[in-house]
């Protein structure tokens, strides 16, 4: 072989071309990509779909929103763009929006905790303290309303000096209800519209009025995670918690009241998925139900078929109880002891001059001999010092 390669370059017809050019012009985008093609930074394009101004796409297969190119060209042939859009979704602080009101901060604090103007989002400083951030074409509208002279240039009314004594504050509220405003209007599905509505409300509330596990645990999967995140089990998290979640009983109430309403609807327009039976499929034609299982043993061991013209060899006996193998262990050792008593009787008195092996007689012959210490010689004793003189005995 002479090791070269041949490739062949086909050429793309042109209704292979005209049908991917079909495909890319039918993809959606993703919000990424999307904020790119708008010229926008990822917050303020996230807080145009948050009010509505761009339109999305449930995502194929779970991947999340995407954008069509049609939004994006109607977005695109708007007037003004993309100048006005970035005008629609500028937001500022206190300090900012009390200069476009003209007031102080501190009345424009109180305009807020009255609920006069409403924050459309918040985040967390490095102090944890909560900054709220408002529409700046929000504040213009409120600035030239018809009685919003009063609030702006005269002393506040007694009637709402008194409830800002008492502690009053609707900005939370107030944005807990325009966040799930914005949630509501991009569900697409039952199911979607109940998890916004049970994100509003802590799991406690919610087991309450979904008691069904299996229902529970399909509608946490819809369940929007809130806008500002936190480590869990934080300070700044249970903050946050605190903010996303309704406190007064009224809206608490109100809540759920909604929220059994939005879970009546799912349930009308596709069930929630159950587990399947943990004995469904095995034995179709022996079990019914769990329940009617008599002998769960046959379930967990099933009998294995014997093979076809295997030869079965013979039968392992059983092995005896320990009480058993101990009383014949006895009655083996006591037949052994009465054949020696009884060979020792029948052999008699041997020759006392040498041993014998017969049972008794070894016995005596060898208790002849351990008994004559009397007739031996007693051995004599030397003291090896004995003939020395008296200092070799001393250096000794």
């Amino acid at each position: 072989m002479s090791g070269d390669t041949i490739t062949h370059v086909i050429a793309p017809t042109a209704e292979t071309a005209g049908a991917q050019a079909g495909a890319q012009r039918r993809t959606p985008f993703s919000l990424s990509r999307a904020a790119r093609e708008l010229g926008l930074k990822r917050s303020e394009f996230d807080l145009a779909v948050q009010l509505g101004h761009i339109r999305t796409l449930p995502g194929e297969g779970g991947g999340g929103r995407r954008v069509g190119r049609a939004e994006i060209e109607r977005l695109r042939t708007q007037e003004g763009f993309p100048e006005s859009l970035r005008r629609r979704v500028e937001v500022v602080g206190t300090r900012d929006g009390a200069a476009l009101l003209e007031v102080t901060a501190a009345r424009f604090t109180r305009l807020a905790r009255l609920g006069l103007v409403t924050p459309v989002t918040f985040h967390l400083n490095r102090y944890r303290a909560v900054v709220w951030r408002y529409l700046a074409d929000e504040l213009l509208e409120f600035a030239v309303a018809p009685g919003s002279a009063a609030l702006l240039r005269r002393p506040l009314p007694e009637a709402l000096r008194s409830q800002l004594d008492t502690g009053l504050d609707l900005r939370a509220r107030n944005w807990r209800g325009r966040h799930l405003g914005s949630l509501l209007r991009q569900a697409g599905d039952p199911w979607e519209r109940a998890g916004a509505v049970a994100s509003m409300l802590d799991r406690l509330q919610v087991s309450r009025i979904v008691e069904d596990p299996c229902e529970r645990a399909y509608l946490n999967r819809f369940r929007p995670q809130p806008p500002v995140h936190g480590t869990p089990g934080s300070p700044a998290a249970r903050l946050i918690e605190r903010i996303t979640t309704a406190q007064d009983p009224d809206e608490i109430e109100w809540l759920r009241a909604d929220l059994a309403r939005a879970v009546q609807e799912a349930r009308t327009h596709r069930p929630a998925p159950r587990p399947a039976p943990r004995y469904a499929g095995r034995h179709p034609d022996r079990h019914g139900h769990p329940a009617e299982h008599r002998n769960p043993a046959e379930h967990r061991h099933p009998p294995v078929p014997e093979r076809p013209g295997r030869p079965r060899g013979p039968e392992r006996p059983q092995r005896r109880a320990p009480a058993q193998r101990y009383a014949r262990s006895r009655r083996l050792l006591g037949r052994l002891f009465r054949k020696d008593t009884r060979t020792a009787a029948l052999s008699g008195p041997g020759p006392a001059d040498g041993p014998t092996t017969e049972g008794g007689c070894l016995h005596r012959a060898e208790q002849a001999l351990l008994d004559d210490r009397h007739d031996q010689t007693p051995l004599p004793v030397v003291d090896a010092s004995a003939g020395q003189p008296p200092a070799a005995r001393r250096d000794r």
